[in-house]
């Protein structure tokens, strides 16, 4: 059972941002800063990437740990509603291994950038993540992941 309402339960999920948060502003305005120019969420690419950038054929995605199931300590199984919670989450998922994957198909290589490596108690320093971020695009033609430390 919920410990609120179902009106406040309602506006508290309605409350919560799938773009534009403000890790992935901090990220953006730093990018910019240091040259890097970027389209955002482009309908035409699998998944709609948070960030496009097209010189280097790569887009990043900005993961929240909960409702991507990510393995760290920003995401635990809800107790109330667990099925509707498991298929969600599942879902999501599956969805994320698919244009990932079609994404590559495609030629893009891609980097996720998941919320613990900016928040919570195995976040890193902005500038290790800014750092990371930059050599990737540069350097690297892998696919590629940011997380908390101890992840």
């Amino acid at each position: 059972m919920d410990i609120v309402d179902k009106p406040t339960r309602s506006a508290m999920m309605a409350g919560i941002k799938n773009k534009d948060t403000k890790g992935e502003l901090l990220i953006r305005r730093s990018l910019h800063s240091l040259g890097f120019r970027y389209q955002l969420h482009r309908k035409d690419l699998p998944g709609k990437p948070d960030l496009v950038f097209p010189k280097f054929r790569a887009v990043i995605f900005f993961n929240g740990c909960f409702w991507h199931a990510h393995s760290c300590h920003l995401f635990k199984w809800p107790s109330s509603r667990s099925d509707f919670w498991r298929d969600k989450i599942t879902s999501n998922k599956i969805r994320d291994e698919k244009n990932y994957a079609k994404s590559t198909e495609l030629g893009w290589k891609i980097l996720v950038i998941w919320e613990c490596s900016l928040k919570g108690k195995t976040k890193r320093s902005f500038n290790e993540v800014i750092n990371t971020v930059q050599n990737w695009l540069l350097y690297d033609s892998q696919n590629a992941e940011i997380e908390g430390r101890n992840n």
